[in-house]
């Protein structure tokens, strides 16, 4: 009975080491994918498009969304380019985006 007890504690003890370690793992890519769509709209905003609303603008948006959502998948839509830029628009420095990602860790 007793090393049914040690058994049972182990398995507890082993899943909780899991399911911690599973969390700050997810903990560290949402932190590392808040960074890279600030970077991408940061990027696309002054290199692309150099911080003017150009009618151009509008289709390189949709030429560079085609090719990353053809390469890495959908979060790379049009719709979610425009609100990476806008989130690098509205969290300019990025100090400020450092701090809110440590405050939401």
């Amino acid at each position: 009975m007793l090393q049914n007890q040690n058994h049972q504690q182990l398995m507890t003890d082993l899943k909780e080491l899991v399911d911690k370690t599973r969390s700050q793992v997810a903990a560290q890519v949402n932190s590392a994918m808040v960074v890279l769509y600030w970077e991408i709209g940061k990027r696309i905003k002054e290199d692309v498009l150099d911080n003017k609303r150009a009618e151009y603008g509008k289709e390189v948006i949709v030429q560079i969304s085609q090719r990353l959502t053809l390469e890495f998948g959908n979060s790379f839509s049009e719709k979610n380019i425009r609100k990476m830029m806008q989130f690098a628009s509205v969290f300019s420095d990025f100090n400020i985006v450092a701090s809110a990602m440590r405050q939401l860790s």
